[in-house]
């Protein structure tokens, strides 16, 4: 046993001395570099499968930075407490990281500290509005309005809600070229009976921008009193810049994982007035003012500690705080710009491949909002295409992404692979991509019957 667990130590020991050490201080950059970024990002500096690692699937969750690691490994080597509630250091230290982590956010996105509530990412985020503000605003006969390019957290938690409450859902089509939602049928889906508008606003498949501004504006001046509008950012917030205030919407959901912050971490912004008019969605510590038994009534705490019961994700908090430091760092302005080359290299590239390939979303890259690009090589299975290009070190996602109504408006209900670009990728990345399947879609190609099964792991 000691022999074992000699030679299981020098196993571990020489995978570290193996790894790239991580980037301890901030990168400095008097332009933008994605080269130098990359040194920020330990896990990109690997091989898979005997390849050097490309990573195109930050539409799923991010790479972190070494900044994010360190404040995470600084936050339980050193601080390591419960909030709010002691009086000794290291809770005042790890109160004051965490609430500085709201101060971070909120700046990010232009709202105020108060309008920030801490969520485990935006499902959790949504179903809070679905939960804490749904049932006080919707009855029978209230309409609530969704786009059929929906991921599925932005359409259960309404599904859900319109069943407990009466409300009717009404749904905004795909356009006729399949390219972003229908402007004009969306907005005619306005009117006097709606409540809520909850809609992406950049589309985890299509890479399309919604119509925020046009739909905050029908929402105020052609739906009922009080409809609130609803954005899922999770596909903006890590890519673009973000301001509440311009976009007008009355709730915002970003997930901290996708910005290259930890996992279970995410927020919701609502407006102050909006919050401070809901009930809570969650009972226990932290959200109450004062509690009693039989002679009185409990009272909760303004937001936004009414909805952030019990302890909350400290530690993800402080790492989502570094997460966004770290992109402000860099410029959301200048990481916008970079992901706008890389995804028009990306889609002219994919295009390139002619009638091998279907794409889906907008052709105009100036239509983008995300460096993403979903599509199908005609007669390959999305998930085997995706398992051979792992093979080949280019990390891609196979299947609905969580968008089952879309794939089948879409005519793909298999799924589809889509490649997913962050700031840390280069157009060199992109070109070994284009090469990389350009051998596996000629692997396929050239395989007879008697040579080669593809395999089917989405039957699986």
């Amino acid at each position: 046993m000691a022999a074992s667990l000699l030679l299981l130590c020098a196993s571990v020991a020489a995978a570290l001395l193996r790894a790239p050490p991580p980037c301890r201080g901030p990168v400095r950059l008097s332009a933008f570099d994605a080269e130098a970024l990359r040194a920020e990002f330990p896990a990109l500096h690997q091989r898979t499968n005997g390849r050097d690692l490309i990573y195109f699937d930050s539409g799923a969750t991010s790479q972190k930075p070494a900044r994010v690691l360190g404040a995470l490994e600084k936050f339980y080597a050193r601080d390591n407490a419960n909030v709010h509630r002691g009086a000794h250091a290291l809770a005042t230290r790890a109160t004051d990281a965490y609430e500085a982590a709201r101060d971070k956010v909120a700046a990010f996105v232009g709202a105020r500290r108060d309008e920030i509530v801490w969520t485990r990412g935006a499902t959790e985020a949504i179903n809070l509005v679905a939960q804490a503000w749904g049932p006080s605003n919707l009855g029978a006969g209230d309409e609530i309005v969704l786009t059929e390019l929906e991921h599925h957290s932005n359409l259960v938690p309404w599904q859900l809600l319109a069943r407990r409450t009466g409300a009717k859902i009404r749904y905004a089509r795909l356009d006729a070229d399949g390219a972003g939602v229908d402007e004009a049928h969306l907005l005619a889906q306005i009117n006097g009976r709606t409540k809520l508008v909850a809609l992406v606003h950049v589309s985890n498949v299509l890479g399309s921008v919604a119509p925020v501004a046009a739909v905050v504006a029908a929402a105020r001046t052609r739906g009922a009193p009080g409809c609130a509008v609803l954005l899922d950012a999770c596909q903006s917030a890590p890519h673009a810049p973000l301001d509440v205030g311009a976009l007008g919407v009355d709730f915002l959901a970003a997930s901290g994982h996708k910005m290259c912050g930890p996992t279970g971490i995410g927020f919701l912004y609502g407006r102050r007035e909006v919050l401070a008019a809901m009930d809570p969605w969650q009972g226990g510590g932290e959200m109450i003012a004062d509690v009693f038994l039989d002679d009185g009534e409990t009272t909760f705490a303004d937001p936004p500690a009414r909805f952030e019961a019990g302890t909350p994700p400290i530690a993800e908090a402080v790492g989502l705080g570094a997460a966004v430091d770290f992109l402000a760092d860099v410029g959301m302005e200048h990481v916008a710009a970079h992901e706008a080359a890389l995804g028009a290299r990306l889609y002219d590239g994919l295009a390139a491949f002619g009638d091998r390939l279907e794409l889906y979303g907008p052709t105009d890259a100036a239509d983008r909002g995300a460096a993403l690009v979903a599509f199908n090589a005609r007669g390959v299975h999305a998930a085997d295409l995706a398992t051979f290009l792992d093979l080949e070190g280019v990390a891609v996602r196979a299947g609905h992404h969580c968008t089952q109504p879309l794939h089948a408006r879409l005519g793909a209900p298999g799924g589809s692979v889509r490649a997913s670009l962050a700031l840390y990728n280069t157009a060199d990345e992109v070109d070994a991509f284009l090469a990389a399947l350009a051998r596996v879609l000629d692997d396929f190609d050239g395989a007879g019957d008697d040579d080669f099964v593809p395999l089917d792991l989405g039957a699986l």
